[in-house]
């Protein structure tokens, strides 16, 4: 099968392959947008970016339900472990890859901040570089724009996932410039009207991405997927 994206609303991502199903930052039973519930998922891992409630709400209700091994940073993971049971952890940090059987994820920066829903230190925030039998997958998580990503984009990306939404992470104006230094095959919006404070038109910055770079957007509604399919030279 060749990889699906389903975004799930947020910043929360299904990432399906032949090898295996992870999430990314799951938000779903308390979020106004996600078209699933925690308990209908099935992962084999779990990928946290960052501890802000908004994106770990529900990984150790995953985590101990399937078995999933929870990649995130040495910090979250040993949080999980010790305060909610979660047997299957793989600690990381920024610079860091690990070989998992659908491919390699790296663990990029982050411009943001990280803290865990009981005020504890939730380490250093995070993106992902998903190197995968049809491409690489970069997801930006939350963050703001910085010149560095032209150095991610060095690495041959398929798809990047940006956040649009403004206040809390990087807005259209920035995310078209992320495109610019990415030079991604094909750009998907995320992050972006969960709540008024993050309102945004996806389709008016997919319009842009269209005029001002090489790259194809595409605008998924919360439960579209996106079929990742490389590129024929």
């Amino acid at each position: 099968m060749a990889t699906q994206l389903t975004w799930l609303g947020h910043g929360c991502w299904l990432i399906e392959t032949e090898q295996g199903r992870a999430i990314l930052d799951p938000f779903l039973d308390e979020s106004p947008v996600a078209p699933r519930k925690a308990e209908q998922i099935e992962a084999d891992y779990v990928l946290l970016s960052h501890g802000h409630f908004d994106h770990v709400a529900d990984a150790a209700a995953i985590a101990n339900r399937t078995g999933a091994t929870v990649i995130s940073n040495f910090e979250i993971t040993q949080w999980l472990s010790h305060n909610h049971g979660v047997r299957n952890v793989e600690p990381m940090n920024l610079g860091g890859s690990i070989c998992v059987p659908f491919g390699r994820v790296k663990m990029t920066i982050a411009h943001h901040s990280s803290q865990l829903p009981d005020g504890s230190y939730g380490g250093n925030p995070a993106g992902f570089v998903l190197q995968l039998t049809d491409g690489n997958v970069y997801f930006a998580c939350d963050t703001s724009l910085f010149a560095d990503m032209q150095q991610i984009g060095a690495m041959g990306l398929e798809v990047a996932v940006l956040p649009i939404g403004d206040r809390y992470t990087m807005g259209p104006d920035d995310a078209v410039e992320a495109v610019r230094l990415l030079k991604p095959a094909h750009v998907l919006p995320a992050h972006y009207n969960t709540w008024p404070p993050i309102a945004q038109d996806p389709q008016a910055w997919a319009a842009r991405v269209q005029a001002e770079t090489k790259a194809q957007a595409a605008v998924l509604s919360p439960g579209e997927s996106f079929t990742l399919r490389r590129a024929q030279n």
